[in-house]
């Protein structure tokens, strides 16, 4: 990919590369993307199955990925509003790469616990 007649460089520290892996990166992002993979969810329902997430850190996240791109919100004209969110067909792309690291840290979950704790016993 270029941007500006350049090559997409995430090491290079103005690169937009680098915005976007921030944006992947960060756990809110992983958790709601995961949660919304072949799902349609109302913001009461993300807030109840993740797990320590403030309304606000909620509502800056799903704003992000809407602004991104990567997630749907659809508001329904009824008393009260409905709104509900869901996977952009480009959000959909990131549940394969997502799911892959949630999988990883699940498998490798005790093997980073002791090389912590064999860290912290050193230090």
């Amino acid at each position: 990919m270029e941007t500006n007649g350049q090559k997409a460089n995430p090491y290079v520290g103005d690169c937009p590369s680098r915005q976007i892996l921030n944006l992947i990166g960060d756990k809110w992002t992983t958790l709601v993307i995961g949660l919304l993979d072949g799902h349609t969810m109302r913001f009461s329902e993300l807030r109840r199955r993740i797990g320590g997430i403030s309304q606000k850190m909620l509502t800056q996240t799903l704003r992000n990925l809407e602004r991104d791109g990567l997630v749907e919100r659809t508001v329904y004209p009824e008393v009260p509003p409905r709104v509900e969110y869901s996977l952009t067909p480009l959000g959909e792309t990131l549940t394969g790469p997502l799911s892959a690291l949630m999988v990883w840290a699940e498998d490798h979950l005790d093997a980073v616990a002791y090389a912590q704790q064999k860290y912290d016993s050193q230090n």
